[in-house]
Protein backbone atom coordinates (compact mmCIF):
# COMPACT_ATOMS: atom_id res chain seq x y z
CA UNK A 1 0.00 0.00 0.00
CA UNK A 2 1.05 3.30 -0.89
CA UNK A 3 1.31 6.16 1.05
CA UNK A 4 1.69 9.87 0.41
CA UNK A 5 1.39 13.48 2.52
CA UNK A 6 1.61 17.06 2.21
CA UNK A 7 0.97 20.18 4.08
CA UNK A 8 -1.12 22.67 1.69
CA UNK A 9 -1.05 26.37 2.43
CA UNK A 10 -3.79 28.25 1.70
CA UNK A 11 -3.45 32.12 1.80
CA UNK A 12 -7.08 33.97 2.03
CA UNK A 13 -7.79 37.67 2.27
CA UNK A 14 -10.04 37.27 4.98
CA UNK A 15 -13.83 35.42 5.96
CA UNK A 16 -15.45 33.48 3.06
CA UNK A 17 -15.48 29.88 0.93
CA UNK A 18 -11.94 29.24 -0.76
CA UNK A 19 -11.97 26.94 -3.66
CA UNK A 20 -8.91 24.49 -2.98
CA UNK A 21 -10.18 21.86 -5.90
CA UNK A 22 -7.48 22.59 -8.17
CA UNK A 23 -4.96 22.76 -5.69
CA UNK A 24 -5.80 18.97 -4.51
CA UNK A 25 -6.71 17.55 -7.30
CA UNK A 26 -3.27 18.72 -8.54
CA UNK A 27 -1.13 17.52 -5.87
CA UNK A 28 -3.28 14.10 -5.91
CA UNK A 29 -2.39 13.72 -9.96
CA UNK A 30 1.25 14.45 -8.94
CA UNK A 31 1.17 11.27 -6.43
CA UNK A 32 0.38 8.81 -9.04
CA UNK A 33 -1.97 7.02 -6.69
CA UNK A 34 -5.31 6.74 -8.92
CA UNK A 35 -7.75 4.57 -6.37
CA UNK A 36 -7.72 5.25 -2.50
CA UNK A 37 -8.83 7.83 0.44
CA UNK A 38 -7.95 11.43 0.55
CA UNK A 39 -7.87 12.90 4.10
CA UNK A 40 -8.21 16.45 4.53
CA UNK A 41 -7.38 18.19 8.20
CA UNK A 42 -7.60 21.60 8.98
CA UNK A 43 -5.25 22.96 11.50
CA UNK A 44 -7.19 26.33 12.10
CA UNK A 45 -9.42 26.80 14.55
CA UNK A 46 -11.71 29.03 13.14
CA UNK A 47 -11.57 27.36 9.77
CA UNK A 48 -14.28 24.04 8.29
CA UNK A 49 -14.05 22.04 4.85
CA UNK A 50 -17.15 22.37 2.95
CA UNK A 51 -17.82 19.49 0.31
CA UNK A 52 -19.78 21.66 -2.21
CA UNK A 53 -20.63 20.05 -6.11
CA UNK A 54 -21.15 23.35 -7.17
CA UNK A 55 -24.47 22.78 -9.00
CA UNK A 56 -25.22 25.83 -9.54
CA UNK A 57 -23.33 29.50 -9.29
CA UNK A 58 -25.70 31.29 -7.09
CA UNK A 59 -25.13 28.40 -4.35
CA UNK A 60 -21.79 29.57 -3.04
CA UNK A 61 -23.16 32.86 -2.69
CA UNK A 62 -26.09 31.22 -0.77
CA UNK A 63 -23.67 29.57 1.67
CA UNK A 64 -21.62 32.66 2.00
CA UNK A 65 -24.42 34.72 3.22
CA UNK A 66 -26.36 31.89 5.54
CA UNK A 67 -22.66 31.56 7.25
CA UNK A 68 -22.78 35.39 7.73
CA UNK A 69 -25.96 35.43 9.46
CA UNK A 70 -25.20 32.16 11.23
CA UNK A 71 -21.67 33.30 12.75
CA UNK A 72 -21.52 37.35 11.92
CA UNK A 73 -17.94 38.67 12.06
CA UNK A 74 -18.85 41.47 15.39
CA UNK A 75 -22.07 42.14 17.02
CA UNK A 76 -21.91 45.59 16.25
Amino acid sequence: MRQANHELVVPTPGQGLHEITRDVVGWVASTGISTGLLTLFVRHTSCSLLIQENAAPAARRDLERYFAKLAPESRT
